[in-house]
Protein backbone atom coordinates (compact mmCIF):
# COMPACT_ATOMS: atom_id res chain seq x y z
CA UNK A 1 0.00 0.00 0.00
CA UNK A 2 1.62 3.46 -0.88
CA UNK A 3 1.45 6.45 0.79
CA UNK A 4 -1.64 7.95 -0.80
CA UNK A 5 -3.59 5.12 0.07
CA UNK A 6 -3.08 6.02 3.64
CA UNK A 7 -4.69 9.74 3.15
CA UNK A 8 -8.23 10.10 3.02
CA UNK A 9 -9.29 9.99 -0.33
CA UNK A 10 -11.92 12.48 0.07
CA UNK A 11 -12.29 16.18 1.64
CA UNK A 12 -16.08 17.48 1.19
CA UNK A 13 -16.05 21.37 2.20
CA UNK A 14 -19.77 21.98 3.63
CA UNK A 15 -19.82 25.82 2.48
CA UNK A 16 -18.06 28.76 0.47
CA UNK A 17 -14.99 27.24 -1.34
CA UNK A 18 -13.21 30.35 -0.76
CA UNK A 19 -12.70 29.90 2.80
CA UNK A 20 -11.45 26.13 1.84
CA UNK A 21 -9.25 26.66 -1.17
CA UNK A 22 -6.22 27.44 1.15
CA UNK A 23 -6.68 24.68 3.43
CA UNK A 24 -6.64 21.89 0.24
CA UNK A 25 -3.43 20.36 -1.11
CA UNK A 26 -1.88 21.59 -4.99
CA UNK A 27 -4.09 20.16 -7.80
CA UNK A 28 -2.95 17.85 -10.31
CA UNK A 29 -6.34 19.29 -12.06
CA UNK A 30 -9.17 21.68 -11.05
CA UNK A 31 -12.18 20.52 -12.59
CA UNK A 32 -15.07 23.92 -12.77
CA UNK A 33 -18.47 23.36 -13.03
CA UNK A 34 -19.60 26.74 -11.43
CA UNK A 35 -21.44 29.51 -12.54
CA UNK A 36 -23.18 29.90 -16.56
CA UNK A 37 -24.89 33.35 -16.82
CA UNK A 38 -28.23 31.59 -17.13
CA UNK A 39 -29.70 31.37 -13.45
CA UNK A 40 -28.90 27.84 -13.48
CA UNK A 41 -28.80 27.48 -9.56
CA UNK A 42 -28.98 30.24 -6.58
CA UNK A 43 -26.14 32.43 -7.33
CA UNK A 44 -25.48 32.03 -10.78
CA UNK A 45 -25.19 35.13 -12.31
CA UNK A 46 -28.51 36.55 -14.80
CA UNK A 47 -25.92 37.08 -17.61
CA UNK A 48 -22.76 36.75 -18.92
CA UNK A 49 -21.77 40.36 -18.17
CA UNK A 50 -20.86 39.23 -14.82
CA UNK A 51 -19.36 36.19 -14.78
CA UNK A 52 -16.23 37.83 -14.97
CA UNK A 53 -16.34 38.93 -11.30
CA UNK A 54 -18.02 35.91 -10.14
CA UNK A 55 -14.71 33.64 -11.21
CA UNK A 56 -12.57 36.54 -10.17
CA UNK A 57 -11.55 35.31 -6.72
CA UNK A 58 -11.68 31.64 -7.55
CA UNK A 59 -9.33 31.85 -10.61
CA UNK A 60 -7.32 33.83 -8.50
CA UNK A 61 -6.91 31.11 -6.11
CA UNK A 62 -6.20 28.67 -8.96
CA UNK A 63 -3.72 30.41 -9.56
CA UNK A 64 -1.76 30.61 -6.35
CA UNK A 65 -1.84 26.83 -6.20
CA UNK A 66 -1.43 25.38 -9.43
CA UNK A 67 1.82 23.77 -9.89
CA UNK A 68 3.29 24.32 -13.30
CA UNK A 69 1.97 20.92 -14.13
CA UNK A 70 -1.50 21.72 -12.88
CA UNK A 71 -4.59 21.45 -15.43
CA UNK A 72 -8.03 22.97 -15.25
CA UNK A 73 -10.67 21.76 -17.13
CA UNK A 74 -13.65 24.48 -17.46
CA UNK A 75 -17.42 23.99 -18.01
CA UNK A 76 -19.40 26.40 -19.37
CA UNK A 77 -21.60 27.37 -22.42
CA UNK A 78 -19.91 28.62 -25.86
CA UNK A 79 -20.48 32.69 -24.64
CA UNK A 80 -19.74 32.20 -20.66
CA UNK A 81 -16.59 30.10 -21.55
CA UNK A 82 -15.53 33.01 -24.22
CA UNK A 83 -16.22 35.59 -21.51
CA UNK A 84 -14.15 33.88 -18.65
CA UNK A 85 -11.20 32.97 -21.20
CA UNK A 86 -9.50 36.46 -20.98
CA UNK A 87 -9.50 36.72 -16.73
CA UNK A 88 -8.16 32.73 -17.27
CA UNK A 89 -5.39 33.76 -19.17
CA UNK A 90 -4.28 37.01 -17.20
CA UNK A 91 -4.22 34.18 -14.72
CA UNK A 92 -1.44 32.28 -16.17
CA UNK A 93 -3.84 29.88 -17.79
CA UNK A 94 -2.73 28.57 -21.59
CA UNK A 95 -5.28 27.28 -23.82
CA UNK A 96 -5.44 23.58 -24.91
CA UNK A 97 -8.81 22.60 -26.30
CA UNK A 98 -12.02 22.55 -26.33
CA UNK A 99 -14.39 19.41 -25.46
CA UNK A 100 -17.99 19.90 -27.29
CA UNK A 101 -20.78 17.73 -25.13
CA UNK A 102 -23.39 17.08 -28.30
CA UNK A 103 -26.41 16.12 -26.48
CA UNK A 104 -27.92 15.35 -29.62
CA UNK A 105 -31.95 16.77 -31.01
CA UNK A 106 -33.19 15.76 -28.23
CA UNK A 107 -32.08 18.24 -26.11
CA UNK A 108 -34.11 20.67 -28.02
CA UNK A 109 -37.22 19.30 -26.98
CA UNK A 110 -39.36 20.42 -29.95
CA UNK A 111 -39.45 24.35 -28.72
CA UNK A 112 -37.73 25.98 -30.94
CA UNK A 113 -39.52 28.31 -33.25
CA UNK A 114 -37.00 29.37 -36.06
CA UNK A 115 -38.84 32.20 -37.30
CA UNK A 116 -38.51 34.00 -33.44
CA UNK A 117 -35.36 32.99 -32.37
CA UNK A 118 -33.75 33.22 -35.38
CA UNK A 119 -30.67 30.84 -35.05
CA UNK A 120 -29.87 27.34 -35.04
CA UNK A 121 -30.92 25.37 -31.45
CA UNK A 122 -28.23 24.89 -29.01
CA UNK A 123 -27.86 20.97 -27.90
CA UNK A 124 -24.09 21.74 -26.71
CA UNK A 125 -21.92 22.62 -23.73
CA UNK A 126 -17.93 23.25 -23.86
CA UNK A 127 -15.51 21.78 -21.77
CA UNK A 128 -12.22 23.46 -21.93
CA UNK A 129 -8.90 22.22 -21.28
CA UNK A 130 -6.23 24.68 -19.80
CA UNK A 131 -2.15 24.08 -18.79
CA UNK A 132 -0.71 26.44 -16.68
CA UNK A 133 2.01 28.78 -18.76
CA UNK A 134 5.34 27.75 -17.97
CA UNK A 135 7.89 30.19 -18.14
CA UNK A 136 11.68 30.24 -17.73
CA UNK A 137 13.92 32.82 -16.16
CA UNK A 138 17.15 33.29 -18.36
CA UNK A 139 19.15 35.37 -16.18
CA UNK A 140 20.46 38.47 -17.90
CA UNK A 141 17.80 37.80 -20.83
CA UNK A 142 14.56 37.59 -18.41
CA UNK A 143 11.88 35.19 -18.83
CA UNK A 144 11.24 32.75 -21.83
CA UNK A 145 9.06 29.93 -23.14
CA UNK A 146 10.30 26.75 -22.96
CA UNK A 147 10.46 26.40 -26.64
CA UNK A 148 12.68 29.69 -26.89
CA UNK A 149 14.60 28.64 -23.90
CA UNK A 150 15.86 25.15 -24.88
CA UNK A 151 17.44 26.86 -28.10
CA UNK A 152 18.81 29.46 -25.95
CA UNK A 153 20.73 27.84 -23.85
CA UNK A 154 22.28 25.60 -26.75
CA UNK A 155 23.22 28.31 -28.33
CA UNK A 156 24.75 29.77 -25.00
CA UNK A 157 26.96 27.06 -24.46
CA UNK A 158 28.05 28.03 -28.37
CA UNK A 159 27.26 24.48 -29.59
CA UNK A 160 26.28 23.60 -33.48
CA UNK A 161 22.93 22.86 -33.66
CA UNK A 162 23.55 19.63 -34.84
CA UNK A 163 25.41 18.46 -31.89
CA UNK A 164 22.12 18.42 -30.30
CA UNK A 165 21.53 15.09 -32.54
CA UNK A 166 24.62 13.47 -30.76
CA UNK A 167 23.65 14.63 -27.26
CA UNK A 168 20.61 13.05 -27.24
CA UNK A 169 21.89 9.84 -29.16
CA UNK A 170 19.76 10.21 -31.96
CA UNK A 171 19.78 10.83 -36.01
CA UNK A 172 18.31 14.30 -36.60
CA UNK A 173 15.16 14.39 -33.74
CA UNK A 174 16.88 16.60 -31.18
CA UNK A 175 17.79 19.69 -33.68
CA UNK A 176 14.28 19.13 -35.63
CA UNK A 177 11.68 18.68 -32.78
CA UNK A 178 13.87 20.25 -29.62
CA UNK A 179 15.46 23.20 -30.57
CA UNK A 180 13.70 24.20 -33.62
CA UNK A 181 11.20 27.39 -33.43
CA UNK A 182 9.22 26.64 -35.66
CA UNK A 183 5.64 24.54 -35.69
CA UNK A 184 7.22 21.06 -35.53
CA UNK A 185 8.85 21.87 -31.91
CA UNK A 186 7.33 19.54 -29.08
CA UNK A 187 8.07 19.82 -25.59
CA UNK A 188 11.05 17.17 -25.26
CA UNK A 189 10.91 14.29 -22.64
CA UNK A 190 12.97 14.81 -19.42
CA UNK A 191 15.77 11.94 -20.63
CA UNK A 192 16.62 14.15 -23.56
CA UNK A 193 16.82 17.32 -21.52
CA UNK A 194 18.79 15.73 -19.38
CA UNK A 195 21.45 14.67 -21.69
CA UNK A 196 21.36 18.03 -23.24
CA UNK A 197 22.51 19.34 -20.25
CA UNK A 198 25.22 17.19 -19.73
CA UNK A 199 26.65 17.82 -23.07
CA UNK A 200 26.22 21.14 -22.94
CA UNK A 201 27.86 21.02 -19.42
CA UNK A 202 30.70 19.06 -21.18
CA UNK A 203 31.41 21.05 -23.80
CA UNK A 204 29.92 23.98 -23.52
CA UNK A 205 32.31 27.24 -24.13
CA UNK A 206 30.68 29.29 -20.50
CA UNK A 207 30.91 27.45 -17.26
CA UNK A 208 29.62 31.06 -15.41
CA UNK A 209 26.31 28.98 -14.57
CA UNK A 210 25.59 25.43 -15.41
CA UNK A 211 23.00 25.33 -18.59
CA UNK A 212 19.65 23.90 -18.47
CA UNK A 213 19.05 25.27 -15.05
CA UNK A 214 15.86 26.49 -13.40
CA UNK A 215 17.47 27.59 -10.02
CA UNK A 216 20.56 28.73 -11.64
CA UNK A 217 22.38 26.15 -9.47
CA UNK A 218 21.98 22.60 -10.91
CA UNK A 219 21.43 21.30 -14.21
CA UNK A 220 17.72 20.30 -14.45
CA UNK A 221 17.32 16.37 -14.06
CA UNK A 222 15.05 14.07 -16.03
CA UNK A 223 12.88 13.60 -13.22
CA UNK A 224 12.35 17.49 -12.29
CA UNK A 225 11.64 18.23 -16.09
CA UNK A 226 8.86 15.80 -16.44
CA UNK A 227 7.22 17.07 -13.32
CA UNK A 228 6.75 20.34 -15.38
CA UNK A 229 4.46 19.04 -17.72
CA UNK A 230 0.83 18.00 -17.21
CA UNK A 231 0.16 14.53 -17.25
CA UNK A 232 -1.27 12.50 -20.24
CA UNK A 233 -2.95 9.52 -20.18
CA UNK A 234 -4.46 9.18 -24.08
CA UNK A 235 -6.93 6.95 -25.27
CA UNK A 236 -7.31 5.99 -28.96
CA UNK A 237 -10.12 6.70 -30.84
CA UNK A 238 -11.92 9.30 -28.20
CA UNK A 239 -11.87 13.32 -29.72
CA UNK A 240 -12.77 16.29 -28.69
CA UNK A 241 -16.18 15.99 -29.22
CA UNK A 242 -18.04 13.71 -26.83
CA UNK A 243 -21.80 12.56 -27.66
CA UNK A 244 -24.74 11.89 -25.22
CA UNK A 245 -27.86 13.05 -24.43
CA UNK A 246 -28.44 14.82 -21.44
CA UNK A 247 -28.93 12.92 -18.38
CA UNK A 248 -32.69 11.46 -18.37
CA UNK A 249 -31.54 7.85 -17.23
CA UNK A 250 -31.39 6.14 -14.16
CA UNK A 251 -27.89 7.65 -13.43
CA UNK A 252 -29.86 11.30 -13.18
CA UNK A 253 -30.70 11.95 -9.70
CA UNK A 254 -34.47 12.99 -8.90
CA UNK A 255 -36.03 14.14 -5.94
CA UNK A 256 -36.91 17.41 -4.29
CA UNK A 257 -34.75 20.69 -5.89
CA UNK A 258 -33.63 23.48 -4.24
CA UNK A 259 -35.83 26.21 -3.21
CA UNK A 260 -33.99 28.94 -3.87
CA UNK A 261 -33.42 28.07 -7.71
CA UNK A 262 -35.48 29.31 -10.58
CA UNK A 263 -38.67 27.37 -11.66
CA UNK A 264 -38.22 25.09 -14.00
CA UNK A 265 -40.37 24.81 -17.69
CA UNK A 266 -38.97 22.07 -19.25
CA UNK A 267 -41.37 18.71 -17.83
CA UNK A 268 -38.20 16.63 -18.28
CA UNK A 269 -36.19 18.31 -15.71
CA UNK A 270 -38.76 18.81 -13.45
CA UNK A 271 -38.54 16.18 -10.80
CA UNK A 272 -34.54 16.45 -11.44
CA UNK A 273 -32.31 17.37 -8.56
CA UNK A 274 -29.61 19.39 -10.11
CA UNK A 275 -30.72 21.17 -13.57
CA UNK A 276 -27.00 20.30 -15.18
CA UNK A 277 -25.72 16.95 -13.72
CA UNK A 278 -22.54 15.74 -16.06
CA UNK A 279 -22.51 12.43 -17.39
CA UNK A 280 -19.91 10.48 -14.40
CA UNK A 281 -18.55 8.71 -17.51
CA UNK A 282 -17.39 12.30 -18.98
CA UNK A 283 -16.10 13.40 -15.27
CA UNK A 284 -14.03 9.84 -15.45
CA UNK A 285 -12.51 10.87 -19.19
CA UNK A 286 -11.66 14.01 -17.75
CA UNK A 287 -9.65 12.83 -14.14
CA UNK A 288 -8.33 9.56 -16.12
CA UNK A 289 -6.80 12.05 -18.78
CA UNK A 290 -4.43 14.09 -16.77
CA UNK A 291 -3.92 12.50 -13.50
CA UNK A 292 -2.56 8.81 -12.43
CA UNK A 293 -3.39 7.24 -9.02
CA UNK A 294 -2.82 9.27 -5.96
CA UNK A 295 -3.20 12.63 -7.64
CA UNK A 296 -5.00 15.85 -6.41
CA UNK A 297 -8.57 16.81 -8.01
CA UNK A 298 -10.29 19.79 -6.88
CA UNK A 299 -13.95 20.34 -7.81
CA UNK A 300 -14.83 23.98 -6.27
CA UNK A 301 -18.33 23.96 -7.36
CA UNK A 302 -19.74 20.34 -6.20
CA UNK A 303 -23.49 20.47 -6.61
CA UNK A 304 -23.53 16.15 -7.16
CA UNK A 305 -19.44 16.18 -6.60
CA UNK A 306 -19.85 13.87 -10.03
CA UNK A 307 -16.48 14.81 -10.89
CA UNK A 308 -14.96 13.94 -7.07
CA UNK A 309 -17.06 10.85 -7.55
CA UNK A 310 -15.15 9.97 -10.68
CA UNK A 311 -11.61 10.76 -8.90
CA UNK A 312 -12.24 8.80 -5.95
CA UNK A 313 -13.31 5.66 -7.92
CA UNK A 314 -10.12 5.97 -10.22
CA UNK A 315 -8.00 6.36 -7.02
CA UNK A 316 -7.52 9.89 -6.81
CA UNK A 317 -7.71 12.30 -3.99
CA UNK A 318 -10.66 14.54 -4.32
CA UNK A 319 -11.32 18.00 -2.83
CA UNK A 320 -14.78 19.23 -3.31
CA UNK A 321 -16.80 22.16 -1.86
CA UNK A 322 -20.80 22.70 -1.83
CA UNK A 323 -23.11 25.11 -0.50
CA UNK A 324 -26.45 24.03 -0.96
CA UNK A 325 -27.51 21.47 1.81
CA UNK A 326 -29.49 19.58 -0.35
CA UNK A 327 -26.64 18.74 -2.94
CA UNK A 328 -24.06 17.91 0.17
CA UNK A 329 -25.91 15.15 1.61
CA UNK A 330 -26.27 13.82 -1.69
CA UNK A 331 -22.46 14.26 -2.20
CA UNK A 332 -21.33 12.65 0.46
CA UNK A 333 -22.97 9.61 -0.15
CA UNK A 334 -21.54 9.43 -3.46
CA UNK A 335 -18.33 9.68 -2.20
CA UNK A 336 -18.43 7.18 0.44
CA UNK A 337 -19.90 4.77 -2.07
CA UNK A 338 -17.20 5.44 -4.73
CA UNK A 339 -14.66 5.38 -1.93
CA UNK A 340 -16.18 1.93 -0.34
CA UNK A 341 -16.34 0.62 -3.93
CA UNK A 342 -12.59 1.38 -4.63
CA UNK A 343 -10.94 0.27 -1.20
CA UNK A 344 -13.05 -3.74 -2.28
CA UNK A 345 -11.89 -3.19 -5.90
CA UNK A 346 -8.41 -3.06 -4.39
CA UNK A 347 -9.05 -5.69 -1.93
CA UNK A 348 -10.14 -7.95 -4.47
CA UNK A 349 -7.25 -7.51 -7.04
CA UNK A 350 -4.71 -8.02 -3.77
CA UNK A 351 -6.54 -11.36 -3.31
CA UNK A 352 -6.27 -12.56 -6.58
Amino acid sequence: MNVSQLRPPYTLHKGNVLRAYSSWENPTTIISDGAYGVRGFHGDTTGVDDLVEWYRPHVTAWEQAATPATTLWFWNTEIGWATVHPLLVAHGWEYVQTITWDKGISHIAGNVNGKTIRRFPVASEVSVLYQRKFMIDAADDGPMSVKKWLRYEWQRAGLALNKANEACGVKNAATRKYLTQDWLWYWPPGIMVERLAAYAQEYGDSKARPYYSLDGQNSVTADEWDELRYRWNHVHGLTNVWQRPSLHDSERFKGTMNRSAPRVHNPSLASATHLNQKPLEFMERQVQAVTQEGDVVWEPFGGLASASVAAVGLGRRAFVAELDKNFQAIAEERLRGAAQEYGSNIANEARA
